[in-house]
C-alpha cells in the first residue's frame, strides 16, 4: 500500500467502518511508514481534543459585531457581483 492509498482510507479507517482485509493492510502500513504514522496518530488526537471540547458561547456584544460584519461583507459581495447594465439597455430602458 501506498501513502497516497493509505490517505485515500483514512477516514473511513478512523471511523471503524472500513472491511477487515483493508485495516489489516492499513494497520501494516502503519508499522513501517512513519509519516502516515504521525498523521494518522494526529488526526486521531485531533478528534479526540474536538469531541472532549465544550462548546464555547460568545460574548453578546462579540456576537453581535460577528453578525453585523458578515452582514456587511454579504452585502458587499453581492453588489461586487450584480451585473452592471449595459449601454443599449440602460438607452433601451430610457426611451420606454
Amino acid at each position: 500500500m501506498t501513502c497516497s492509498e493509505f490517505l485515500q482510507e483514512l477516514t473511513d479507517y478512523l471511523d471503524g467502518i472500513i472491511d477487515a482485509p483493508t485495516r489489516a493492510e492499513l494497520e501494516e502500513h502503519l508499522t513501517w511508514c512513519r509519516d502516515c504514522f504521525v498523521i494518522c496518530n494526529t488526526t486521531q488526537m485531533t478528534i479526540q481534543i474536538y469531541r472532549n471540547s465544550e462548546l464555547y458561547e460568545l460574548p453578546e456584544d462579540l456576537r453581535t459585531r460577528l453578525r453585523s460584519a458578515i452582514l456587511t461583507k454579504c452585502k458587499h459581495q453581492e453588489k461586487a457581483e450584480e451585473p452592471a447594465s449595459s449601454p443599449s439597455e440602460s438607452s433601451s430602458n430610457s426611451q420606454t
